[in-house]
């Protein structure tokens, strides 16, 4: 797989795991937000989103990307991961249905008030 830069996405086979293929994403470490990392943090949901697409995937998991010891605050994480999912046009025009999966009621509160 050669690694994977930050922002990118790659996919790879589930193999044992009940999904099929596994989205491998990095993103950013906060360090205050003037570093791109909204950018980044962007670009891992829009390229993963269009590995599931190329790849015929009608559903797809999110945890919250960079929220954990990467210390992205959770409320900006989670309005680019709903911005940029919402604003994903996939080529082919089949809707992917999208679920954020929540470490935490606190991070589930956020999450659901955007949504």
């Amino acid at each position: 797989m050669n690694g994977c830069a930050t922002g990118q996405a790659k996919i790879t086979p589930g193999f044992r795991l009940p999904a099929r293929y596994v989205i491998h994403t990095v993103g950013p470490v906060w360090h205050g937000g003037a570093r791109g990392e909204a950018a980044l943090l962007a670009s891992c949901y829009r390229e993963s989103l269009a590995l599931a697409t190329a790849h015929g995937l009608h559903t797809l998991a999110f945890p919250s990307i960079s929220t954990g010891v990467y210390g992205y605050p959770i409320a900006l994480a989670a309005e680019v991961a709903v911005s940029t999912v919402r604003g994903f046009s996939p080529d082919a025009g089949d809707a992917l249905d999208v679920t954020f999966c929540c470490f935490s009621e606190a991070d589930l509160g956020v999450y659901t008030a955007l949504l």
